[in-house]
């Protein structure tokens, strides 16, 4: 069959992509900017890339109108800017309209779990899209989500950050609140279950391991299975506003996505029973084996995907090709060279940067720019990467954006998503006469960004010097 498959560089897409691939599907790969995907991970498999902005309705006749079943796994819970209520619905309606002008027989949503009482935000924007879909010409199926547990899942990352680096936390209220994980295996075996199923057309279901626990549960729950002895105290006076933050400062979270999962986080979300696992023959996966099979994969450096790849900023939204051409008039520029004598050595050290490896020299200074970040309301070092020695343009590489990886061209270019002044780009590239080159490029804006780059470049000189010996060694 013809398959759809929107957000397709996201967390649940990159993981459901390779499972319909082996099922011999075409699959039609919907993106924002085709140089986020790189199709060389699929050895010629039958993908069709598509490029398509949801809140440009005329981008949307890029898709084909032979499509059988379609995938919707598009959100906005974590822009910096605009209204993401708005943006859901309205990216929501242009894909309800297109999807009426193809062939389509059956689309499939994957949302969060709600409940009638009282929503977040996030969850009441969930349930509007919900509503606007199934509005279509054609069969529709809800899949309800609650925590989604697996590595690289937004859940698993904020929790291990927690565990992992707080022996004793003073904890919000909030995480007396009740909820129903699931792991991230069982949600693409869902997704692909449902295709044609008859039992799910024009029907909504609430999927989860089964089990219900507190947030508090779920932290000592992973604590237990890495081994990790840890005492938490909720404290009531810690308030909505003061609970983002604490996220924000001790996770990897941007603060924007801090702030919504706080107010969903909130409120108790329990799934309703219903039958779809035992059609499906799917057999749940409870919440602690769903952590050691997440270290499995982290372990072996097997992590399909990261939702902090995904994660949405202005970089982005405007797209890895806005910034591919590196600027130089008004530019302040740091250029350096030296020999390599083994290129590939060399190569290697360039693909590994970054993330448990750091940058090689001035650790402690990485490590300050990086704090100093978080406290300006930046990313931050804390993202790390994906994957140890595998890396592709879009990945996040600690506060940078990759917009070019090319071993055969020997070259790295990435970008800056730190707090700034202006714009930033880090370029290595090994030239024709065996000399890697590193270039520090930037372009201030206004009096801020020029008094900024005075003020680092003597930090500049010690670091990028340190860095490129250490790398041609």
């Amino acid at each position: 069959m013809k398959i759809l498959l929107t957000g397709s560089t996201g967390y649940i897409a990159q993981r459901l992509l390779p499972e319909l691939l082996n099922d011999k599907h075409q699959v039609v790969c919907v993106v924002r900017d085709k140089n986020r995907f790189d199709l060389t991970r699929f050895n010629n498999a039958d993908i069709e890339v598509v490029e398509v902005d949801f809140l440009k309705a005329e981008t949307l006749n890029n898709i084909p109108d032979d499509i059988d079943i379609a995938y919707y796994l598009i959100h906005s819970m974590s822009t910096r800017s605009g209204d993401f209520e708005k943006m859901e619905a309205s990216s929501a309606e242009n894909f309800r309209d297109r999807m009426n002008q193809t062939q389509v027989k059956q689309v499939i949503y994957l949302t969060g779990i709600t409940n009638e009482m009282h929503l977040s935000k996030h969850l009441q924007s969930r349930k509007n899209v919900e509503e606007i879909l199934s509005g279509g010409n054609y069969s529709f199926t809800a899949l309800r989500a609650g925590i989604i547990v697996g590595s690289g899942s937004a859940s698993f990352e904020i929790i291990r950050d927690l565990v992992e680096k707080l022996p004793v936390m003073l904890t919000p209220r909030w995480l007396n609140t009740r909820t129903q994980p699931i792991a991230i295996r069982d949600v693409v075996s869902y997704l692909k279950g449902v295709i044609n199923l008859p039992e799910a057309m024009g029907k909504c279901f609430d999927i989860s391991s089964g089990e219900i626990l507190t947030y508090k549960e779920m932290l000592l729950v992973f604590a237990r299975a890495r081994k990790l002895k840890r005492k938490i105290i909720v404290l009531p006076v810690l308030t909505p506003k003061l609970s983002s933050y604490w996220l924000y400062f001790i996770t990897s979270t941007s603060y924007s996505l801090a702030r919504n999962l706080v107010e969903s986080m909130k409120t108790e979300v329990i799934g309703k029973p219903n039958d779809l696992g035992k059609i499906l023959k799917i057999e749940s996966t409870p919440y602690e084996k769903a952590i050691e099979l997440a270290f499995v994969k982290i372990e072996n450096d097997q992590v399909l995907s990261s939702w902090k790849d995904a994660l949405t900023s202005q970089t982005l939204y405007k797209g890895v090709t806005a910034h591919l051409q590196v600027p130089t008039d008004g530019c302040f520029i740091d250029r350096r060279s030296c020999r390599v004598n083994n290129v590939e050595h060399s190569l290697d050290k360039v693909w590994r940067i970054g993330g448990s490896t750091g940058w090689y020299y001035g650790r402690w200074l990485w490590n300050t720019r990086g704090f100093l970040d978080k406290i300006f309301g930046g990313v931050g070092l804390r993202r790390g990467r994906r994957n140890s020695t595998s890396i592709y343009a879009g990945d996040t590489l600690d506060f940078w954006r990759v917009l070019v990886a090319s071993r055969e061209d020997k070259r790295l270019l990435l970008y800056a998503e730190m707090k700034l002044p202006g714009e930033a780009w880090l370029e290595f590239c090994i030239n024709q006469d065996n000399e890697m080159v590193q270039t520090a490029t930037f372009r201030p804006l206004g009096l801020k960004g020029r008094l900024y780059w005075y003020s680092v470049w003597p930090f500049h000189g010690f670091i990028f010097k340190g860095m490129l010996k250490k790398i041609c060694a």
